[in-house]
């Protein structure tokens, strides 16, 4: 018996249904010229040998992965992607799929970044990079099939905490399983249908990072355009509050327990 997902109220006003409906719509329409416009081929998965910056992520993976050990010990204070972005609640919820964004938008978040320095250094390599986080995906859950959004952005995968059992850790693109591996990496088309299983008992962690396709300045100028034009909506709009929220929340969590070493180190 499938379970029914209910909606949350704020996401039932009708304008906001409006603008995501003709949305949807409207990037369905360009993702032919963009597709021609790509510099890249058009495929669920895409090779590496096209984005030579992959290179330093692969090099210094272990770094990263000791960053994102860092931020786990605040594991309780990581918001849910529900919590960040409400329009997910389908793929999303019961703090099942954990995201700490260090970019969001194109733009750098300045406290979740200061717990990984070297990571948001090599991130800021990525030409054209929109949006990264370490995305923590709990034992025994399952992300439905669903698309992204645009062909004008591209996603990448860096494996980093992986269960033993790998194999059962794995995400269909399209029609091919890809699991994933500590310190491999890989480049996807998130428009085609994509889904996640963690059928492991052990939690899942990887660098996740999405950027410009490479695409002619035809491409590149209708991709910026669309880009500029959902700024303006609710669905940047609110997620870009629910970082910022979420980010002061961390940050108050960060100096409460800087004060309980410093009291439990105080010898009077």
């Amino acid at each position: 018996m499938t379970q029914t997902v209910e909606k949350p109220k704020k996401l039932t006003n009708p304008r906001r249904a409006f603008v995501k409906r003709n949305g949807k719509k409207l990037l369905r329409a360009v993702a032919d010229y963009q597709s021609r416009s790509s510099k890249v081929p058009d495929t669920p998965k895409i090779g590496n040998e096209y984005f030579d910056f992959l290179t330093r992520f692969v090099d210094e993976w272990e770094t990263i992965r000791n960053e994102a050990q860092d931020v786990l010990q605040f594991r309780d204070q990581i918001p849910g992607f529900e919590d960040i972005s409400p329009d997910q609640y389908r793929i999303a919820k019961d703090q099942q799929w954990k995201t700490f964004v260090l970019f969001g938008f194109g733009q750098r978040l300045e406290k979740n970044t200061q717990l990984a320095p070297r990571t948001a250094e090599i991130l800021e390599t990525v030409p054209n990079l929109q949006t990264a986080m370490f995305s923590i995906l709990a034992p025994g859950y399952h992300i439905p099939a669903h698309t992204g959004v645009t062909k004008g952005i591209l996603r990448c995968h860096l494996g980093l905490i992986i269960p033993k059992d790998h194999e059962k850790c794995r995400i269909r693109v399209d029609d091919t399983v890809t699991a994933w591996k500590p310190g491999e990496i890989f480049v996807f088309d998130d428009t085609f249908e994509h889904e996640v299983w963690n059928d492991t008992d052990e939690e899942r962690v990887i660098l996740l990072f999405d950027f410009d396709r490479p695409m002619n300045f035809g491409g590149r100028f209708m991709n910026k355009a669309l880009m500029s034009a959902m700024k303006l909506t609710a669905f940047y709009q609110d997620p870009k509050k629910n970082l910022e929220d979420a980010e002061a929340r961390l940050e108050a969590a960060i100096r409460q327990n800087d004060k309980n070493l410093e009291s439990m180190s105080d010898p009077s």
